[in-house]
């Protein structure tokens, strides 16, 4: 996916706060800026383009943002933003809600009505303050609209539960777009709708507005990421992943099914292909199988080869060699390679 870059250190620095307050004018959710730094606002602002939902990595110094009514007039307001903090700290109003966010936190507003956000780096001016926005159209979010007025401005954990989840997916997906393909971004798009709508879900009195299939989807991805965090520990199995989620095992086997896959193959196959990236690393060529199968829960040798033929048609050694190989004669010289045939 790609990714557009705005930087404001591409001008002069008189000319830079001007040219980041042209940016916002074309931007959803118009504010009013003000900021110390006006004779030379160093800023950066990253936009992905995710389905209905817009991301901005933003990285900018100290400054303090209105939306009033005549901006809300001006510009498109039918969304929600959810901030998540990653450096500074920060203020958010609305709806006579005041909360104090620290990095790690998220917040979240209605932008057809009035706010206002201060987010400071440190003092010093050595970190500049930054976060990552989502635009999300109000149809995208599956919760009353009238529902959700409770949390508006309101400070929400990123480092814990669903929040830790999400705020892990917007930062690698912030981060790296262009390890995904472009024809990825509505169904990812429609995991971090699911994760937003779970998180707002928990914040809410109750649950019961958050769809059904809304929970599933989240609760997935929550197991998924447990296991792809645990697959190390060969002790990971249905009983200890069903434990650490709070749900019977009979209720996770059920969570895979409509996955056309189980529990056990999900976790086998998301082993073989961290071990298939080990042994095709020319970084770790001389490490030695039964280490790198180890590694990734595999504490039986005879086990992991069957389990690696069955799923490649041929032996870990076997694989690794070819692909080593492959490697090798792709990465050489032509130079070289024409050298050789010379002589």
């Amino acid at each position: 996916m790609k990714r557009h870059v705005f930087d404001t250190e591409q001008v002069p620095a008189p000319d830079r706060f001007g040219l980041w307050l042209d940016m916002l004018a074309d931007t959803p959710g118009l504010v009013r800026v003000r900021t110390e730094h006006a004779d030379d606002f160093v800023a950066r602002a990253e936009f992905i383009e995710l389905g209905p939902v817009r991301l901005v990595r933003h990285r900018y110094p100290s400054l303090d943002a209105v939306r009033t009514r005549k901006l809300i007039q001006r510009s498109d307001a039918d969304f929600y933003l959810l901030a998540l903090t990653l450096a500074g700290n920060s203020s958010a109003d609305q709806e006579g809600r005041r909360s104090i966010i620290r990095p790690g936190d998220f917040t979240f507003y209605d932008c057809a009505r009035p706010h206002e956000v201060s987010h400071h780096g440190d003092d010093h001016g050595r970190e500049r303050a930054s976060s990552i926005v989502a635009f999300i159209p109000y149809d995208a979010v599956p919760l009353p609209h009238h529902r959700l007025s409770a949390l508006f401005a309101a400070r929400m954990s990123g480092t814990e539960g669903i929040g830790a989840l999400l705020a892990d997916y917007l930062i690698q997906l912030a981060g790296h777009p262009e390890q995904y393909h472009a024809a990825d971004a509505e169904r990812l798009a429609g995991v971090g709708l699911d994760l937003v709508s779970m998180l707002l879900g928990r914040h809410l009195v109750s649950e019961d507005a958050v769809p059904t299939e809304v929970r599933r989807r989240a609760l997935l991805s929550q197991v998924r990421s447990h296991i792809h965090q645990h697959l190390g520990d060969s002790t990971l199995n249905p009983q200890s992943i069903a434990d650490a989620h709070h749900i019977s095992v009979r209720s996770l086997h059920r969570l895979f099914e409509a996955e056309e896959t189980t529990v056990a193959a999900y976790i086998r196959d998301q082993r073989l292909e961290r071990c298939r990236r080990d042994l095709t690393d020319p970084a770790l060529r001389d490490r030695p199988i039964q280490v790198i199968a180890g590694r990734w829960g595999f504490r039986d040798k005879a086990h992991f080869s069957r389990a690696f033929r069955t799923a490649h048609e041929e032996t870990p050694q076997a694989y690794r060699v070819r692909h080593l190989e492959q490697a090798r004669i792709v990465n050489t010289p032509a130079s070289l390679v024409n050298s050789r045939r010379t002589y």
